[in-house]
């Protein structure tokens, strides 16, 4: 019986882009590099209701999927990604003002939520 390597996929922070250039800076990326799925942090309160940023990732969503309709977009519940993304910026070592540089925290928490899309669907 032959036994092939399972699919392993490494999820990586790219860059933190202003909302107001994300757009254009997808644009430009796309040209570069085969996208096959956007996977978006939805967020969501502890009860799994709507956040008060639901609306606006919603739009966001809308005016990507309007720019690009041949990429699909999935939505993948945030909830708990920057308390895990510090708790691993503690566990790393970073110095308390490394912690608070909200773009990095962004990014690890990105970089979460994309390796737990991709766990949930290569099982």
């Amino acid at each position: 019986m032959a036994v092939t390597d399972p699919l392993q996929i490494i999820a990586g922070g790219l860059a933190t882009v202003s909302t107001s250039s994300l757009l254009k800076w997808l644009a430009d990326y796309f040209q570069k590099e085969q996208v096959e799925r956007v996977v978006v942090g939805e967020p969501r309160q502890n009860d799994g209701s709507p956040s008060e940023n639901h609306q606006r990732v919603m739009t966001f969503v809308n005016n990507f999927k309007n720019a690009f309709p041949d990429i699909p977009v999935t939505l993948y519940d945030e909830r708990f990604t920057s308390v895990i993304a510090h708790q691993t910026m503690i566990d790393a070592g970073l110095k308390k003002k490394t912690r608070q540089n909200k773009a990095l925290v962004d990014e690890i928490s990105a970089t979460i939520i994309l390796q737990s899309y991709l766990q949930s669907t290569h099982r």
